[in-house]
């Protein structure tokens, strides 16, 4: 399946953004509308952080597993995700690019390695869930930026 991308402009530079989105811990902030239940372990930041969070559905036990795989100051965070019982694996990807007036473009890119045979037979609709759901973290994300 082909990865989702979205992105968010924010009005600071990359180095000050990268800052907020390497400690893992931060990520609970504007991802809480979806994932619940935040617990982390390993190094705060960096490679080797890692969180655990549940999906904010009805009668939903399904956990997000994530570990900060790579970290590239100021351009790059690649977060391993596991989810569905380990039949989901995703890379979640942020790029950040510094605009000419100094400002951030925030891109992220969810890419399916693995997904549950349900979610392969539909995929348009794992597409589009996982758009607006991450989308609206973008929002969010770029909301606690100031941005």
């Amino acid at each position: 399946m082909k990865p989702v991308t979205v992105a968010a402009t924010v009005a600071k530079p990359p180095p000050e953004v990268f800052e907020f989105l390497d400690v893992l811990p931060n990520h609970q902030g504007f991802l809480d509308h979806y994932l619940t239940d935040w617990e982390f372990s390993g190094p705060q930041r960096g490679v080797g952080a890692k969180a655990r969070a549940r999906a904010n559905a009805i009668g939903s036990q399904d956990h997000f597993e994530f570990e900060v795989k790579e970290a590239e100051p100021p351009r790059r965070i690649v977060e391993q995700g596991v989810s569905a019982g380990g039949k989901r694996k995703t890379r979640g990807t942020y790029r950040l690019e510094e605009l000419p007036d100094g400002s951030t473009r925030i891109e992220f890119e969810l890419a399916f390695q693995q997904l549950p045979r349900s979610e392969r037979l539909a995929p348009f609709l794992t597409r589009a869930f996982v758009k607006r759901v991450n989308a609206k973290s973008m929002r969010r994300l770029a909301k606690q930026l100031g941005g």
